[in-house]
């Protein structure tokens, strides 16, 4: 069934609502056309390498990322040159005054602008600076240093606006309107998100509707969450046109000027952090999209947002690291600084276990992103598991991080900066990070989505072999036949499972120390795959709802995959630069160590836990059999509005908060 069947079976659309006058949510789609939908969107072919799909049949495969792609010499010395410049510019920047007015100031704006930070990764030949991924990361790093702020309108821009598509599925004509606008400073915008359509975008009620002689589109809808939409010129709307002559509709990107007529920002967001994001909700109404702007072919929208993130999602590791390297410097000089019972408090057992877990998670945060990136950039790999792999990794652990030092930090950790400047303190704003860090477990495809995007991947070659066996609609004729295929393929597949390098004692010899790590990754692959495959077989069509012991499955690749980065990376420090060698060999020691209880305990909630339990709690909690234990307080959100606002099709009532910075 194709896209456009789907959004022709799913029955009423906003195009209906327009004409009834009726509030829209979101769109009706069953269960199976949702999964459908994603589905046709998802990239179906592995036609390169991919070290973390391998890792996850058992197969580690070491050369695919050891040693480490290097980035060209010219490239390296622009990038050098870049980032000198940023971070003398970024030193004259005041974070605390974007957190204390909530705006970034436009003079920042524009000296970024001045930079070309708002065209690190366009080619030299549309106006940008044409860096690799590797510097664009590391130029994140420096500007969320400053105000994550900075970085999500850097990275919204870059990662998921106008750029990265354009760049990528653009027209020559597109490419050379919009890149030349983007590096030089137009800021631009990502709209997918609408008041009732997340992660299922078989919901979606934003239409763009062909005029009568094809020349252009008529854009209808609310879209939520506008990351940069606040002061963006140019955004990249996705919405449904319907199947007409001449067109097979579905969902697609277009490029939608900002400014043009329709077009309203009808509220400015503000969130628990990231204040000073430029993030609101945006009406279109009867917009005139030129048919020239549309990216791709119709239909081609959900792809062409997937295939941006794969490579978008690795600024999430990026200001992560950033996070990290922060709180391993204000960990290390308040824990040598405070004194208790004596003692600096890094001296105590307690406190020198968070200082060790916040080194050694930040050296591998690190490694996880420069590894990811530099694939990125060599090219000749299918980096979409390992893109996904980092955000997910990243984020969870950043956060643990943040949640670590303001603990070290006590009270002081617990207080805004501004709070401790005015008692004459050094303004450490370990509050700020923390909050600012949470939306990385959300952003660009939440913890739960990217479980399920990763185990999707991660378990495809299983699906393929077991064919029927994993369809739910598959009567028992097919299920029979497919069982004969099935046993084909694992006849030949599990046999290797059984033994491998690391197995074998002298493995992995050239790491030194660290090769009993990669043994132990070796052997781990090994068994994930045997995991794996007793899953399909007790659950197979039912594996999908098992989302638990995919969870695990899909955090236990995560932690090998970060183990492994640790270690070549190590390695290759120790070869460019023996004075930190030594140091980078003992902080991936420590994280390995640490990184294999959490790989253990994994293994082992596998097969003992508590998910069914769970789930029949879950469900009579949702069927209301304890709403007595919800008496004795009040919620103050009663009578405040819906769950979910419900939008009017029709011209904006608001008045407009969009803004310029140029």
């Amino acid at each position: 069934m194709t896209t456009d069947r789907v959004a022709t079976d799913q029955g009423t659309d906003q195009g209906t609502a327009s004409s009834t006058g009726q509030p829209v949510t979101g769109r009706n789609a069953s269960e199976r056309e949702a999964r459908q939908v994603a589905e046709e969107a998802r990239e179906t072919e592995w036609t390169r390498p991919s070290f973390a799909k391998k890792l996850y049949l058992g197969d580690f495969d070491l050369s695919l990322i050891h040693p480490h792609p290097r980035p060209p010499a010219e490239a390296s010395a622009r990038g050098d040159e870049f980032l000198a410049r940023l971070t003398a510019y970024c030193e004259t920047l005041d974070g605390l005054l974007i957190e204390r007015e909530d705006r970034i100031p436009d003079e920042y704006l524009r000296g970024l602008a001045d930079l070309g930070a708002f065209g690190i990764k366009i080619p030299v030949e549309y106006g940008g600076l044409g860096l690799p991924m590797l510097y664009y990361g590391r130029a994140l790093m420096m500007v969320a240093s400053v105000h994550p702020s900075l970085s999500a309108l850097v990275s919204a821009h870059q990662s998921i606006g106008v750029p990265e598509p354009v760049k990528m599925f653009g027209t020559d004509d597109q490419k050379q309107r919009f890149l030349p606008r983007c590096a030089a400073g137009a800021v631009t915008a990502f709209l997918l998100t609408e008041p009732d359509v997340g992660s299922d975008p078989a919901r979606m009620a934003s239409t763009a509707t062909p005029t009568e002689d094809g020349s252009a589109y008529l854009l209808d809808g609310v879209k939520l969450w506008t990351t940069n939409g606040v002061i963006a010129e140019l955004v990249v709307v996705m919405a449904r046109v319907p199947e007409h002559d001449g067109g097979r509709g579905g969902i697609s990107a277009f490029v939608v000027e900002a400014d043009a007529p329709g077009v309203t920002v009808e509220n400015r967001n503000s969130f628990m952090g990231l204040r000073g994001i430029e993030n609101g909700v945006t009406r279109f109404h009867q917009v005139r999209v030129p048919a020239e702007n549309r990216l791709g072919r119709e239909g081609d929208g959900l792809r062409i947002a997937l295939t941006t993130l794969n490579t978008g999602r690795l600024s999430i590791p990026a200001t992560c690291t950033a996070a990290g390297k922060w709180c391993l410097k204000i960990a290390r000089e308040w824990s040598a600084e405070r004194v208790q019972w004596g003692r600096p408090i890094g001296k105590h057992a307690a406190v020198a276990e968070k200082i060790s877990f916040i080194a050694a998670t930040t050296y591998a945060l690190e490694s996880v992103f420069e590894l990811s990136a530099r694939l990125s950039d060599a090219g000749g790999k299918d980096i979409r598991i390992e893109a996904a792999l980092a955000k997910l990794w990243a984020s969870e652990m950043a956060w643990k991080l943040a949640d670590e030092l303001v603990q070290i930090r006590g009270g002081r950790g617990y207080e805004t900066a501004d709070s401790q400047a005015a008692r004459g303190e050094r303004a450490v704003p370990a509050e700020q990070v923390l909050r600012d860090l949470r939306i990385n477990r959300i952003f660009e495809g939440s913890t739960e989505i990217m479980h399920l995007l990763i185990a999707r991947e991660a378990v495809d070659a299983h699906l393929a072999a077991a064919g029927d066996l994993a369809s739910a609609d598959a009567d028992l004729q097919a299920k029979a036949k497919a069982a004969v295929g099935a046993s084909g393929f694992y006849a030949k597949w599990l046999p290797k499972l059984a033994v491998g390098k690391g197995t074998v004692p002298r493995s992995y010899a050239e790491l030194g120390p660290l090769a009993k790590h990669l043994r132990y990754v070796e052997r781990s692959s090994r068994k994930l795959a045997r995991q794996t495959f007793y899953g399909m077989g007790r659950w197979q069509a039912k594996l999908e709802y098992r989302q638990g012991f995919l969870a695990r499955i899909v955090d236990i690749g995560a932690e090998l995959f970060a183990m492994a980065a640790a270690c070549t990376r190590a390695e290759q420090l120790r070869s460019e630069d023996p004075s930190r060698g030594g140091p980078a060999y003992e902080l991936a020691e420590a994280f390995c160590e640490q990184s294999r209880l959490r790989v253990d305990h994994l293994f082992e909630q596998l097969w003992n836990n508590s998910d069914d339990l769970d789930r029949r709690l879950a469900s009579r909690v949702l069927d209301g059999a304890y709403d007595w234990l919800e008496d004795g307080i009040v919620d103050p959100s009663e009578g405040t509005g819906p769950w979910i606002a419900q939008w009017q099709p029709g011209e904006s009532k608001a008045t407009d908060a969009s803004r310029r910075y140029r």
